[in-house]
């Protein structure tokens, strides 16, 4: 209830305000506010509320809240400022939320709701005088703190402040935040693979002066790492990574070390008529030399066999660094047509772009390629691929004619070729939406053993295990995915996420969905359940509530059916945690 007409008190009144709000909001407005929500939720508001605070209002980047201790007032600037810390620790320096906190102890009027007079107003300077995530403090505050708080001081002198009459003498509260670590997830066991050699191959420039023709060199990089990824001997960073610094004007030493790989491969690719020229060389990055460079100038017939020696080469190089190659690369099937493969790949680069007009352009490109040579099982593949990506975002007019036409194509390309690993990839995401738990293994197993190096298959390997009853191994395989490839996509942190809630590691579940940008409905449900366990009222509430805003017809019974536990007892592990929360069964 709001007070009505004016009255004085002695109050702790703590000014607080973001840093480079107007910046943030430019750059990503719907990232920031999420954010920002998140951070609410989860700290601000439920620190706030422990030390019997009173939020009197707030702004879009700050906040005036009331205490009637001087304790309680800087025991919640230094539990937010702390914790806001360690949460910033690996996020980018631009895109950090910070905050400045002012506080001081003074006479204020009660009017309406509201609070006014010099005491607000202090506060309020001594909020701009603050270092971001820093805490400034009147001498009346700390006066009556004393040694009350583990926290030490830094003596500012008299300050003139704008719009105060008289010098005000203030302090900063030094915190001392520990660093913290990296962003990366601690592993929890001995990674063998740090012991392998880690080969980045960065994309081939397109040396053709044709723009047409990027997507040649590209989809001859994506081959040729595709190639390499089958060495169970040899850990390849991902596409995804390596293609990050595309264009870019970075040296090889510096992208090596950023991604964590010793070895790099660079080149470039001339394609005229019916010939191609490849130039390509290894170069130990960490001793800054050159390992091996090749040409090959050939017939464009001959790409495959290009492909063969390029990695072969590399493999063979490399071998005094590995334990053993003891398998030749499995052959594959090579199309008949070279336009074919042409189409194929500009289907994939446009795949890449992950938007509905690229989606289908991509699909025009691999209904040619498949026109071009019905026997091409990769083609059929990709194909199942981009439909798919269409049934998930809903860019398909009728979604179930889509989903059929997507085991079908699988189907085709399984029949034409048994050991392509997105086949198989693919077949065991299908089979876990239909609960097929068996026939799921089997396929994303084979995936698993045709091709160790994807990321993809990698962390749906551990989404699976999850699903399936095993969740602290699950979270190690998403652990290797996001080590193969360093800058993994950020639904990665939602599959280690779920890993961890199945595991009943709930603070470590809700730090990974912290790092969600934009979470949904789905992973404000599992952190409103995990706060639940942990035993965080505040916080599983405020969940809760983001649950029901951004899907008012959730009910408990309705969202269980769209996850796939295979044990009932995980399944009710969950449910518990969702009625804990206090959503709707």
């Amino acid at each position: 209830m709001q007070d009505t007409g004016s009255s004085h008190r002695l109050a702790a009144i703590l000014a607080a305000d973001m840093v480079g709000y107007s910046r943030l909001m430019g750059e990503d407005e719907r990232g920031t506010l999420a954010r920002l929500k998140t951070h609410r939720i989860e700290l601000i508001d439920p620190s706030i509320e422990k030390n019997n605070g009173r939020i009197i209002k707030t702004t879009g980047d700050g906040m005036l809240v009331e205490f009637a201790s001087v304790l309680d007032a800087v025991q919640a600037a230094v539990e937010i400022q702390r914790r806001m810390g360690r949460r910033n620790a690996d996020v980018p320096a631009n895109r950090r939320i910070e905050f400045r906190v002012g506080i001081n102890l003074g006479d204020i009027i009660l009017e309406d709701g509201d609070i006014f007079g010099d005491g607000v107003n202090i506060a309020a300077r001594l909020e701009a005088q603050s270092d971001p995530g820093g805490i400034c403090i009147s001498r009346g505050i700390r006066d009556q703190l004393g040694d009350k708080l583990d926290v030490g001081f830094e003596d500012l002198g008299p300050l003139e402040l704008k719009n105060i009459m008289r010098p005000v003498h203030a302090y900063r509260v030094l915190l001392n935040v520990s660093a913290a670590g990296s962003g990366m997830p601690e592993e929890s066991q001995a990674d063998t693979e740090l012991d392998k050699p880690v080969i980045v191959v960065l994309p081939l420039l397109n040396m053709s002066g044709d723009a047409e023709q990027e997507f040649f060199a590209d989809g001859l990089t994506e081959d040729i790492l595709t190639e390499l990824s089958r060495f169970r001997d040899l850990v390849v960073i991902s596409r995804t990574s390596s293609f990050a610094f595309k264009g870019r004007n970075v040296s090889v030493q510096s992208v090596a070390s950023e991604l964590g790989a010793k070895y790099a491969l660079e080149g470039s690719v001339r394609k005229a008529g019916n010939r191609v020229r490849i130039t390509v060389q290894l170069i130990d990055a960490e001793a800054d030399k050159h390992i091996w460079a090749e040409k090959y100038d050939r017939e464009l017939e001959d790409i495959f066999a290009i492909q063969d020696e390029v990695t072969s080469s590399i493999v063979a190089t490399l071998s005094s660094r590995m334990e053993a190659v003891t398998q030749e690369r499995a052959k594959r099937k090579r199309p008949e047509s070279m336009a074919a493969y042409e189409c194929l790949l500009t289907g994939k680069r446009l795949h890449h772009s992950s938007n509905r007009e690229a989606n289908e352009q991509a699909l025009s490109y691999l209904n040619r390629a498949i026109a071009l040579d019905p026997n091409y099982a990769h083609a059929h593949a990709w194909r199942a691929c981009v439909l798919g990506q269409g049934w998930v975002h809903g860019w398909c007019e009728n979604e179930e004619e889509t989903w059929n036409e997507v085991l079908g194509e699988l189907e085709v390309a399984r029949s034409l070729d048994d050991e392509d690993s997105d086949v198989h990839r693919i077949l065991a995401a299908t089979n876990l939406l239909r609960n097929d738990f068996d026939r799921s293994l089997y396929h994303q197993n084979k995936a698993l053993t045709l091709n160790p190096n994807d990321d993809l298959i990698v962390v749906q390997h551990g989404e699976l295990l999850s699903w399936t009853g095993q969740p602290d191994e699950g979270a190690k395989w998403v652990r290797k995915a996001m080590r193969i490839n360093p800058y993994f996509p950020e639904r990665f942190w939602n599959h280690l996420g779920r890993a961890q809630f199945i595991g009943h590691h709930y603070e470590d579940a809700v730090n990974s969905f912290r790092k969600l940008t934009v979470p949904d409905f789905t992973h404000h449900a599992f952190m409103a359940a995990g706060y639940a366990y942990l035993g965080d009222r505040v916080a599983a509430k405020g969940h809760a509530e983001e649950v029901l805003r951004l899907n008012p017809d959730f009910t408990i019974s309705g969202y269980m059916e769209s996850l796939h536990y295979k044990h009932e007892s995980d399944a009710e592990h969950h449910r518990e945690g969702l009625r804990k929360a206090g959503l709707p069964s």
